[in-house]
């Protein structure tokens, strides 16, 4: 890159930061703010404050510290800011649910205890975030993030108030705050095409039934051991006892099998080989089908019961069918994968394997996040501090990939260029 490209892309940053900062009150925290992301964007595997405030020709570390510590600006319309500007130049094909872990030393960072931390792949002392992002084949970004506050942190008053955590601010599962993004996103007016996550958040049937009711779409991963009734299968109500009491209300007679079971019960003539994407080695192809059926449980089963008794007196006991779609690759001995999709029955088989794998691009996400620009290198303890970290980092990576989105524009040709290249007439 050189100096007239160097020149260039500073004076986008600079209007990048104009116009994401606009709500930060003071000129010299909306300098800062430009500050913080050149650091975070400049080589250095370190980006620490510290570190940063070395790199930089302007880099003052009490004042950086100030600003991503002490500093009171509202990371919020900061954020909503960026979601304006990502949304309608990505166009998602999906939100994808996910959660990330930063592990660290000693108890007092906000929100750290000993917990599985997928970035060592067991379990140990971390940080875990919950997030969502806007999701394509070619891009992604984050949208919302959600500091995970373990139980041990709602009663230990004494470590709340060095992190300076809100009191309103207590343990929420991690589905519940992928929940409270969806709806935050939804209050600025910003919805999903269709919502997507792992195993992790799928196999939740209260994650599923509040998705729903929200009127969302979703294409979620599930456990092999989700329990489903075959579309066809149909409740059935015992005869009734005598002349008086209640009428018995219908229910499925056989337990429900696993959708493990639901596959292995499919012919071979079921499978189809499809390609969802063309990768750097080529296209990525499998062997899927998709089948209507009508998951079951407890946890299914209430919510559906409560709302059409309260609603028209009784349940005629059917539970609501959707989509499961099983990956069973050529080479494998049984299914691998599983998922389940409130989409419309007239779904293509191909728009559901292209949606069920679209979150492969939140890993990289994550690892350009964490390694390129330093989101696990927040130093301080502070819970206003994780959020002003987290809010410029996503900033930073949204620079980032507005400028890889962007058209290429040709570099101005010198005079000197002009005179000593010739004409096509010549």
């Amino acid at each position: 890159m050189d100096a007239h490209e160097v020149n260039r892309v500073r004076a986008k940053l600079a209007l990048f930061v104009a116009d994401v900062f606009a709500t930060v009150p003071r000129k010299d925290q909306r300098a800062k703010g430009d500050c913080y992301l050149r650091g975070l964007m400049l080589d250095g595997r370190r980006k620490s404050v510290q570190a940063m405030a070395s790199r930089l020709p302007d880099g003052n570390e009490q004042n950086l510290q100030q600003f991503v510590n002490q500093s009171t600006w509202d990371p919020v319309p900061v954020q909503r800011r960026l979601c304006e500007r990502m949304l309608p130049l990505i166009g998602p094909a999906a939100w994808v649910i996910d959660d990330v872990s930063v592990p660290k030393d000693g108890r007092m960072s906000a929100g750290v205890a000993p917990q599985y931390c997928g970035a060592l792949g067991k379990r140990a002392n971390c940080q875990v975030a919950v997030s969502v992002h806007a999701a394509t084949d070619t891009a992604s970004c984050p949208l919302q993030w959600r500091l995970f506050l373990p139980k041990d942190w709602a009663s230990d008053t004494a470590r709340r108030a060095l992190a300076r955590i809100p009191a309103d601010v207590t343990h929420r599962e991690k589905w519940r705050l992928a929940l409270d993004m969806l709806d935050t996103l939804a209050a600025w007016g910003m919805k999903p095409p269709v919502v997507v996550a792992d195993a992790a958040y799928g196999t939740n049937a209260h994650l599923r039934t509040a998705l729903s009711e929200r009127g969302l779409a979703y294409v979620l991963a599930v456990r092999s051991d989700v329990s489903a009734h075959p579309f066809e299968t149909k409740p059935l109500a015992p005869a009734r006892k005598g002349a008086i009491g209640c009428w018995p209300q219908p229910r499925y007679r056989q337990t429900a099998p696993s959708v493990a079971a639901l596959a292995a019960g499919l012919k071979p003539e079921a499978f189809t080989p499809l390609t969802w994407r063309h990768g750097s080695k080529g296209a990525l192809r499998s062997r899927f089908a998709a089948v209507r059926v009508r998951p079951a449980g407890k946890a299914v089963e209430r919510p559906i019961k409560a709302a059409a008794s309260a609603e028209q007196g009784w349940w005629d006991g059917v539970l609501p069918d959707c989509w499961l779609l099983i990956e069973w690759p050529a080479d494998a001995e049984a299914p691998t994968d599983y998922w389940l999709s409130n989409l419309p029955a007239d779904t293509p088989i191909a728009d559901l394997v292209r949606l069920a794998k679209v979150r492969w691009g939140i890993e990289h996400d994550y690892r350009e996040l964490k390694h390129g620009l330093g989101l696990d290198h927040f130093e301080g303890r502070s819970w206003p501090g994780w959020h002003h970290h987290v809010t410029l980092v996503t900033a930073a990576h949204a620079f980032l990939t507005e400028q890889r989105l962007a058209p290429k524009v040709p570099a101005p040709v010198s005079p000197s260029t002009k005179s000593s290249t010739p004409s096509r007439t010549s």
